[in-house]
């Protein structure tokens, strides 16, 4: 085995554990959503904070840094699909710093101090609405890293633009909001 297949795995391993603990949490959340069990979403929410900087946040800069290396010693820097990987992965990196860390520690402390409340809730909203985007764009992301498309491939580059475009939509195309069980 030689270290190109080493960094690799390690590249993968921590981009499986990354996106895919990630989308766990925003599946439960999106589960809970569409049963109105506020609870659940709550926890997921929750638990999306919490493991932010301690799990995530870390997994996706290994991420990064098993890819750098790659393309530092290996790949360059140069091809289309190396572009679009570091633009995404700074679109999701952005949102987390920006949008998740922040507005999740708003509601945790909103929630000690106030309980559930409806701006809490709105605050959750706005964390599931922003994460149906960063979720489209970690697909476009992963897809850019199997198909490798280059300026000729008109018909994947199109359906990665899709895939953002449909994520943006789901994200702020309409109110969602967080009913109660009727059960």
């Amino acid at each position: 085995m030689d270290w190109y297949s080493i960094v690799k795995f390690l590249h993968v391993v921590s981009a499986v554990l990354w996106v895919g603990g990630g989308f766990v949490l925003f599946l439960l959340g999106v589960l809970a959503e569409r049963a109105g069990k506020i609870e659940d979403k709550l926890l997921a929410i929750r638990a999306s904070g919490q493991l932010g900087g301690r799990f995530f946040a870390p997994m996706s800069m290994l991420t990064l840094v098993f890819g750098l290396v790659m393309c530092g010693l290996w790949v360059g820097f140069a091809d289309l699909w190396i572009v679009i990987g570091l633009v995404g992965y700074a679109t999701t990196f952005s949102i987390g710093m920006l949008i998740f860390k922040p507005t999740g520690e708003r509601m945790g402390t909103m929630i000690a101090e106030q309980g559930v409340t409806p701006a809490a809730l709105a605050i959750g909203q706005r964390m599931m609405n922003w994460a149906r985007l960063d979720y489209a764009v970690m697909l476009v992301i992963i897809a850019d890293m199997v198909l490798k498309p280059t300026l000729h491939d008109v018909g994947i580059l199109a359906g990665m633009a899709m895939v953002v475009a449909l994520g943006a939509a789901l994200a702020f195309g309409g109110s969602r909001q967080m009913v109660p069980s009727a059960a």
